[in-house]
């Protein structure tokens, strides 16, 4: 069987020789700290599943949904309103099985072959993934530790920027942790209109920003809502990662064009998991605010741990990841990790799989409480790895 050259993008997965060595030493007996997956141990709000279950007996729930339903898209709109002070409309919502399956559209829609498109690094690899997808050519814009790892669009050369097609954003970004500022946001808004370049924000973590900082929305700012559109989703605030609830938010004709190409293939959301969307949507937040300060106390100990055993980690402000240089002793992320695992139990993730920036990094995801934190952390610095 001869496979699509599209597939020639996409290169081998990253993480199989990870998995292979942790079902090795599973087999072994031995015991592990996983903090290499983003996937919240924290529990689903009891509300938002006793919504789905209520709708789930009902058969008539169990047919094709079709399209969003007009309760869910006044939910999306009415919680934008309540929680980022935000005006939309309907038609400028559409839904999606998971900002991973969103992004993977969305540079369909708006890309066509050889276009540029401008991409973070170190970034989520999915934004790869989107330009690669659209046949685009991807232009990488540093996000460095002297930045405070923020985009710096000064620095995007002007024939880049005269032909990209679109920009995307990830604020407060996954792997590094770093949250925007009015300043760079508008800068950013300034620049897309300069080069009528689209803007495609993913705000996946706006309610776990640490230290008393607010979370916001792309669209809060003047004159985004004419230059961009974000992806806004329920898996962080909610804990809803295996549900796959996301949503397209902005710009009309954007999310017009993504919602067509979406149908082409998706008889839309399972009606059970609209329920469960609206009672997120519009029931209480305290327990999203609780849970923004327990991942603050897993940061401080993480970070606070790791400086303890003389591993250079800087605080991140947000969201759900922290961000570590390796030990100038090892030569790649892969290899320490791979180290990291075998003498002390600790898994995490390689920044190599980041894109061009990340190598040199390793990404630690806030699963583990604070007391397996510190537990840890003495146990990285009895395996001698940093020495």
């Amino acid at each position: 069987m001869q496979f699509s050259k599209r597939m020639d993008r996409f290169g081998d997965e990253i993480f199989a020789a990870l998995n292979d060595k942790k079902i090795e030493l599973e087999k072994q007996g031995r015991k592990l700290y996983n903090m290499s997956v983003g996937t919240p141990d924290f529990e689903t709000p009891e509300h938002i599943r006793e919504a789905l279950i209520e709708a789930a007996r009902d058969p008539e729930n169990w047919h094709y949904a079709l399209r969003d339903t007009d309760e869910m898209l006044d939910a999306v709109v009415k919680y934008y309103k309540r929680r980022f002070g935000v005006d939309i409309r309907p038609e400028q919502v559409a839904s999606c099985s998971g900002t991973q399956e969103g992004m993977g559209l969305i540079g369909m829609a708006l890309a066509n072959e050889g276009d540029t498109v401008l991409l973070p690094t170190p970034c989520y690899p999915v934004f790869i993934t989107c330009a690669k997808m659209a046949g685009a050519e991807p232009y990488y814009y540093p996000m460095t530790k002297e930045n405070g790892f923020l985009p710096k669009v000064s620095e995007i050369p002007e024939d880049v920027a005269r032909r990209a097609k679109f920009m995307v954003v990830s604020l407060p970004s996954n792997p590094m942790g770093s949250v925007g500022t009015p300043e760079v946001y508008e800068e950013i808004i300034a620049f897309a209109r300069k080069y009528d370049i689209l803007i495609i924000h993913d705000n996946a973590y706006s309610d776990i920003i640490f230290d008393g900082i607010e979370g916001h929305s792309f669209l809060n700012y003047p004159g985004a809502e004419d230059v961009g559109v974000e992806f806004f989703s329920l898996s962080k605030s909610f804990n809803l990662t295996g549900a796959r609830i996301s949503f397209l938010v902005g710009r009309e004709d954007v999310v017009s064009a993504f919602r067509k190409l979406h149908q082409q293939i998706s008889f839309g959301m399972f009606l059970p998991l609209q329920k469960a969307a609206i009672a997120a949507l519009t029931g209480p937040l305290d327990s999203v605010k609780e849970q923004c300060q327990k991942y603050q106390d897993r940061r401080d100990a993480l970070c606070g741990g790791l400086r303890s055993i003389g591993w250079d980690a800087v605080d991140g402000h947000g969201s759900m990841f922290v961000w570590v240089p390796i030990p100038p002793k090892f030569k790649s992320s892969m290899e320490f990790c791979m180290e990291l695992m075998d003498t002390a139990g600790v898994i995490v993730t390689p920044g190599s799989s980041f894109g061009p920036l990340g190598e040199g990094y390793v990404r630690f995801a806030l699963v583990l409480p604070p007391d397996k934190i510190s537990e840890m952390c003495q146990v990285i610095k009895a395996s001698g790895i940093l020495d």
